[in-house]
């Protein structure tokens, strides 16, 4: 690229841009993870209403959390992601986000 007026000349890397539009449309997954607070039935609850899960979806993410210590919850774009975490730690829950590789 020729700046105007003079007869330098800028060298564009193409590769920058293709890395930061990789991390803007990586997958990211939300995980939730055990802790002796919450009652099972809170974690069932507060997982319906967030995410719009059946009972039953519900209750197979909370025993896995209870038994395995963490689940993936969703899986998608980073932004909602980041949305959905905060969602859950306002009810108290401990969640985390994680790039899928």
């Amino acid at each position: 690229m020729l700046i105007e007026g003079s007869n330098v000349e800028i060298e564009t890397s193409p590769v920058a841009e293709v890395e930061v539009l990789d991390q803007l449309t990586q997958p990211w997954q939300v995980m939730i993870l055990n802790d002796p607070v919450n009652l099972m039935s809170f974690v069932t609850l507060v997982l319906r209403r967030i995410f719009g899960y059946s009972e039953e979806k519900a209750t197979e993410l909370m025993l896995k959390v209870h038994y395995e210590g963490n689940a993936i919850v969703w899986t998608g774009e980073r932004e909602k992601a980041e949305l959905y975490v905060q969602q859950l730690q306002t009810h108290q829950l401990y969640a985390v986000m994680e790039p899928i590789d």
